[in-house]
């Protein structure tokens, strides 16, 4: 009999916390034990909206089913976590030849490779996301922590990822300015990726005081509070002559369209925040304007791997965005407190934590 592995397992849209078999590496695997999974935006929209995540999926044939004929289905269970540092426990079958072994601290992208079969972690019936003690990895995809750097600060290298990914695809230059709207986890990882790049200004909105003063600490040098100045008016206060590059880091309805409308004319808006909801725009206004539209989404190898490298060579400090840790009998409480921006900003889950969010 298997022994089993403490989980929260989301369950149509309420997070339980069950034991589960200790899930057997098959070939190609690393059985890992999870040391630090970070709370993602992301997870919290998909447990509140999960049929509607995968009703947009499907319609872009983005549920991997190659194989199987199986996708992601929202009624069944599933364990969320994709922003994970890992101790590896145990190689599966024909992992000869990769480079990491037990003992060794990882990361990896969060996909899985199941024969023919591409699983998300974090987003699968079949694989077990990080808000559990164990879970399969392809362990060829891992890589190895390096420079002693620890398991919180590694987690953040998936989140930080997405952060390079917006600033490359958005392709900025030194003769630019920025704009983030929005100091959630991705508007800070943008900032951050954006002072490195030696960008001047950066001008950072967020209602939230304390999301203002990290954005400040990681390189913004302006912040704003949109309802005692517009972002826009703070951009022309301290510049208003440089191309605008505009970063969207929210995700709500309406708040693209009331970009597009402060936005200079020849700006261009890179969109981060994920939009879970019908939303409306005006074209004519980006017409006029003749505004350049990108949208962002994840990132590729390099930019995870080089991200990875800057955080252990310390080029950027991730620790500033933990706030709390928390169990994995306190995930739904961390949940909760997330919705509070004054109290967290990145909740970091550790098997064998405390059951309230503790602070960092």
């Amino acid at each position: 009999m298997l022994p089993l592995v403490k989980a929260a397992i989301a369950r149509r849209h309420e997070l339980v916390v069950e034991d589960l078999p200790e899930p057997t590496p098959e070939a190609g695997d690393a059985l890992v034990a999870v040391r630090a999974c970070g709370i993602c935006g992301s997870d919290l929209h998909t447990l509140q909206h999960t049929e509607r995540f995968t009703e947009m999926a499907d319609a872009l044939a983005m549920v991997p089913a190659a194989g199987t004929g199986a996708g992601f289905d929202p009624t069944a269970d599933f364990v969320l976590g994709h922003e994970y540092a890992a101790e590896v426990l145990e190689l599966g079958p024909e992992t000869d030849g990769v480079a990491v072994a037990p003992g060794d601290l990882v990361v990896s992208i969060p996909v899985r490779l199941a024969g023919t079969v591409i699983q998300p972690i974090g987003f699968s019936n079949d694989t077990l996301g990080a808000y559990g003690e164990r879970m399969l990895l392809t362990a060829g995809m891992c890589m190895k922590v390096p420079n002693g750097l620890d398991a919180r600060r590694a987690a953040l290298t998936e989140p930080m990822a997405v952060g390079l990914h917006a600033v490359n695809r958005s392709g900025i230059q030194p003769r630019e300015a920025a704009l983030v709207v929005g100091c959630g986890p991705i508007g800070l990882a943008i900032v951050a990726w954006l002072s490195r790049r030696g960008i001047e200004p950066i001008v950072a909105a967020d209602y939230s005081p304390r999301r203002r003063a990290l954005a400040a600490q990681l390189g913004a040098h302006e912040v704003v509070d949109p309802r005692a100045e517009p972002a826009i008016e703070a951009w022309r206060r301290i510049d208003g002559l440089k191309s605008l590059v505009i970063y969207e880091a929210v995700g709500v309805p309406g708040l693209l369209d009331r970009v597009m409308a402060d936005a200079p004319p020849h700006a261009r808006v890179l969109i981060a925040g994920v939009c879970m909801e019908p939303d409306t725009i005006r074209p004519m206004v980006g017409v006029l304007k003749e505004l350049d539209l990108q949208f962002a989404l994840g990132y590729d190898p390099l930019e995870f791997g080089d991200t990875l490298k800057a955080i252990a060579e310390g080029e950027i400090d991730v620790a500033p965005m933990i706030t709390g840790t928390v169990g994995i009998d306190g995930v739904a409480a961390a949940f909760d407190a997330l919705a509070d921006p004054e109290r967290h900003v990145k909740i970091l889950v550790e098997p064998g934590g405390p059951t309230t969010p503790d602070p960092v």
